[in-house]
């Protein structure tokens, strides 16, 4: 299977969609924060970013889901900043203290290529929100020198439909993590206003593009929705809800990673609903509401 920006676009249309990106920046509406930073011109916006690309680490990665790592591992590129301010980010060092390196659109076309020679199985694009222009822009480059990976756009779900409306047919697997179904607590621990509402929408729109997460005959994913749900402690998340939105909504077939690794960190330990880890029973009750719902497909069964 072709990755989609190879079957369905031409490099003309390509480009094109990247200036469209590159308009959203002029006053940034790239994400639903929608600050109107000038990052074009140098302005930062709620993201830390202005439109000079930072990234942290670029290389093959084993511990993403199977179906992405495959023998030789997903080619990640993670992208310094983030537009959520979680106050319990486990990669904070890079999303909230910036560690990281700019690096030109040239440079970051030359590193899917190389994520490509390394025999990677797919570019794994995370947290690239606030970079998406760029990120176009520089796939173009990449694609004329011979990429032919599936794209995976690895975010916290907080993003913009105009936006993604843009990314049809560049990106095969989409890969939200949908943090809340409570709107109080999103606001609280992570800034962000509706983020219910527009993670809903977002993940509608994404499951529209690609529909549920296909599988080659190697295990590899090739092309579809594969989405992610971390577990807090004292249920934060509002899980339940979440696994119904899911389930009813989207799809029984949905490959959705319920997650239990969550542990304090950054300024977890200042909160007392999030300053430790979730107990078994607060996982398992998760996973066997997902089955009760008919979800079977990306988590373990007890």
């Amino acid at each position: 299977m072709l990755p989609l920006y190879l079957e369905k676009l031409t490099l003309p249309e390509l480009k094109q969609r990247a200036e469209a990106l590159y308009g959203l920046l002029e006053e940034c509406r790239i994400c639903p924060n929608e600050c109107l930073a000038r990052r074009t011109e140098g302005e930062t916006g709620l993201c830390n970013s202005t439109d000079e690309v930072v990234i942290s680490s670029v290389g093959p990665h084993f511990g993403e889901e199977p179906p992405l790592v495959g023998t030789f591992g997903s080619g990640t590129i993670f992208f310094t900043n983030c537009n959520l301010d979680c106050e319990f980010c486990q990669n904070y060092d890079i999303s909230h203290l910036g560690f990281g390196e700019k690096v030109s659109i040239e440079d970051l076309a030359r590193s899917m290529l190389k994520l490509q020679q390394r025999g990677c199985h797919n570019i794994n694009l995370v947290t690239p929100t606030h970079f998406t222009p760029q990120i176009v822009d520089a796939l173009t480059l990449a694609v004329e020198k011979g990429l032919e990976l599936p794209i995976v756009y690895n975010c916290g779900g907080y993003e913009s439909v105009e936006t993604l409306k843009l990314l049809e047919d560049i990106i095969d697997i989409y890969m939200p993590d949908i943090k809340y179904s409570i709107d109080e607590n999103a606001l609280k621990y992570s800034g962000v206003q509706n983020y219910w509402e527009t993670v809903k929408l977002a993940v509608k729109e994404m499951h529209r593009q690609v529909g549920d997460l296909k599988i080659s005959r190697r295990g590899l994913a090739q092309r579809g929705l594969l989405i992610r749900h971390l577990v807090l402690p004292n249920d934060i998340a509002g899980s339940k809800k979440v696994i119904d939105f899911v389930a009813d909504e989207i799809s029984k077939d949905s490959y959705i990673n319920i997650m239990d690794q969550y542990h304090p960190a950054y300024n977890a330990l200042k909160h007392e609903k999030l300053n430790r880890r979730i107990t078994p029973s607060e996982y398992k009750e998760v996973v066997d509401y997902a089955l009760t719902k008919g979800l079977r497909r990306g988590f373990d069964d007890f």
